[in-house]
């Protein structure tokens, strides 16, 4: 894994590697006239001119703030020892306890309303903002336009940025509000706007869909991510294995699936001890760090925990701070 965090943007429904490179808009004109034509353009589009002028105030010049830290993301390498050391904490997991037992019963109603199991809700809100206490502080648009002007990305994040006008438009948080990372990824479940668009809900159905401040519509935006995504209900995500020395890392990974039987044939055992309790489900071993690390079963929810952000070590905490605080 090459950095932390897979970057928030790489959950998005547009993904980025289908994306055209672009000619930097900074080489052809100043930010002004850049902002001049999406504003025409979003006109033509039928969005208000008046939310678009107050949208477009929040972003005068390119936040320099905002290209140095696309510029110098993470490039060290961490470990799955490494990662797990400093994703699941002993803090992580006591914030998180507290944090669910204050909204137990909200999310109760959520998972079951969506079949979603709730330590995965809780772990995703935790992993992606501290349980809503750190959702980023940049303004949206402001960083959606700087980084669709830089050039680097432009079709990309020109993409998102219209997406997150066209959100703005629908009236359902101000331009001010509409806070998140410096890569535009929104809110305290940590939404790409074409994610928004797609996955966000309200709770009870039919409302605004806040997922800045409703913990309502925050919990059931991840539960209908995931739940669209196939999350089956009532089967686990994994749980973490011993395996024989016998078994070649060669003979393992996500993709091979087999029945649990199977594997535990070939002497992979669940890890405190005793059999499966579910031999009937197929699942993939994983040993991140290799041979001498620490190895996992993992079940298709962990493939649907994987659609929120492509990662191994993500999934992987997702599951275990979940099942932490749950």
């Amino acid at each position: 894994m090459s950095s932390l965090l897979v970057p928030a943007f790489a959950r998005s429904a547009a993904s980025a590697k289908h994306v055209k490179k672009a000619s930097s808009p900074a080489a052809t004109g100043s930010y002004a006239a850049f902002l001049a034509g999406v504003r025409r353009e979003a006109i033509q589009q039928g969005l208000s001119a008046s939310m678009l002028d107050e949208a477009l105030a929040l972003t005068t010049q390119p936040n320099a703030k905002v290209l140095k830290a696309d510029r110098h993301q993470p490039e060290f390498t961490l470990t799955w020892a490494q990662y797990k050391d400093r994703v699941i904490t002993d803090k992580k997991i006591s914030d998180g306890q507290n944090a669910v037992a204050q909204r137990t019963a909200l999310l109760n109603q959520i998972s079951q309303a969506y079949g979603v199991d709730r330590g995965a809700i809780a772990g995703i809100w935790g992993l992606e903002s501290a349980y809503g206490t750190r959702m980023g502080t940049y303004h949206v648009v402001d960083s959606l336009a700087t980084l669709a002007f830089d050039g680097r990305r432009s079709s990309f994040f020109r993409a998102e940025l219209f997406k997150a006008l066209h959100i703005l438009n629908n009236g359902d948080i101000t331009p001010s509000g509409m806070l998140g990372s410096y890569a535009g990824a929104m809110g305290q479940p940590q939404f790409m706007p074409s994610a928004y668009e797609r996955y966000a809900a309200s709770f009870p159905a039919g409302g605004r869909r806040d997922i800045w401040n409703n913990e309502a519509d925050v919990f059931a935006s991840i539960a209908n991510y995931l739940a669209k995504c196939h999350w089956q209900a009532g089967e686990p995500w994994g749980e973490q294995v011993q395996v024989p020395d016998t078994l070649e890392q060669s003979q393992i990974g996500r993709a091979a699936v087999h029945p649990v039987s199977y594997w535990a044939g070939l002497g992979v055992r669940p890890l405190l001890g005793g059999g499966f309790s579910r031999p009937g489900l197929e699942g993939a071993v994983i040993r991140p760090d290799g041979a001498g690390g620490e190895a996992y079963m993992v079940y298709h929810n962990f493939n649907v925990i994987r659609r929120y952000n492509p990662s191994d070590f993500y999934a992987l905490g997702v599951g275990l701070l979940g099942s932490a605080i749950v």
